[in-house]
C-alpha cells in the first residue's frame, strides 16, 4: 500500500495543539507510521469496520481515524491526550 496522506478535523487539531516539544516529535512519528502501514500499528476496527480505526499513538494520544484509500488519505476525526 503507497503511503497515506494524513488530515486532521478541525476538533482533533484542537486537541493537538496542547501537544508540546517531545510529545508532539512522538505523535508526529507514530502519524508517520500509521501513514504507511494505516490498519496495522497496534490499531483496531470500530464496530467491525475496517476502514474506521482507533489507535493509541506512541503512548501520547489516542485517536479515532477514518482509511480512505479512494483518496489515498487517514482522517484523524478525535484525539485524546494521554496524561
Amino acid at each position: 500500500m503507497k503511503e497515506l496522506r494524513v488530515t486532521f478535523t478541525p476538533a482533533a487539531t484542537a486537541e493537538l495543539r496542547g501537544l508540546a516539544g517531545e510529545r508532539r516529535k512522538q505523535f508526529d512519528l507514530g502519524m508517520a507510521a500509521i501513514a504507511r502501514d494505516p490498519r496495522g500499528c497496534g490499531s483496531s476496527a470500530v464496530r467491525g469496520d475496517p476502514d474506521r480505526r482507533d489507535a493509541t499513538v506512541a503512548k501520547v494520544a489516542f485517536i479515532t481515524y477514518l482509511v480512505s484509500e479512494a483518496v489515498v488519505t487517514v482522517t484523524v476525526v478525535k484525539v485524546v491526550p494521554l496524561p
